[in-house]
């Protein structure tokens, strides 16, 4: 599998659930404002859709859309429980986490992505960030992660989301459920290893 991705962009959840899960895989850097691979090829002609993540499979199949792609990745090792069982109620908890990161959080930091964003767009991503972050806060008081006791794909992508924070001028120490989840989520190997490659750690 190769995995085409951008340091510290949401491409990261991929990239810690590929680690999580211990598969053979590579990578491939895009640059997200030309769409030009690392290699020197054009993304586009890779993922017509032009952004990332996209995983291109042994059989010369490509996933896109991150909640599809880590839910995939999950299923190949189910030993691991990055995923619960698909069918189960928990599994469409799993799928309503990775549905409220996707587009509660990570959509509302859109206007931080872009320089010339209008302060009016940006005032308002903060304010739905606030009361959307707090609301997670609040989910993790008394849990370690997002499921209950173990790290799954919604955690990867909370975690890679709740990076973003500083750029939006807010402070995660505001919330001390999410800046506890963040240290807990970085100290594991996997987490490390996706950061060292992408040049984050």
């Amino acid at each position: 599998m190769k995995l085409y991705l951008s340091p510290a962009a949401c491409s990261l959840a991929a990239h810690i659930t590929l680690e999580e899960a211990a598969l053979a895989y590579d990578t491939e850097v895009v640059d997200l404002r030309t769409r030009q691979l690392a290699s020197g090829g054009d993304f586009t002609q890779v993922n017509p859709k032009g952004y990332i993540p996209a995983l291109l499979l042994d059989d010369g199949e490509l996933l896109t859309e991150l909640p599809a792609i880590v839910q995939y990745i999950a299923d190949l090792v189910p030993e691991r429980q990055l995923a619960p069982p698909n069918g189960t109620r928990e599994r469409y908890r799993l799928q309503g986490w990775l549905t409220f990161v996707g587009t509660e959080l990570h959509k509302s930091f859109i206007p931080f992505f872009f320089p010339g964003a209008g302060e009016e767009w940006k005032k308002f991503g903060r304010g739905t960030l606030k009361r959307r972050l707090a609301w997670t806060n609040g989910e993790l008081v008394d849990r370690q992660y997002l499921m209950g006791g173990g790290f799954t794909v919604a955690d990867a992508y909370l975690f890679t989301v709740l990076r973003w924070t500083g750029m939006s001028g807010l402070d995660l120490a505001t919330w001390p459920g999410l800046t506890a989840f963040q240290q807990r989520v970085a100290a594991r190997p996997a987490v490390q290893a996706a950061l060292r490659a992408e040049g984050l750690a």
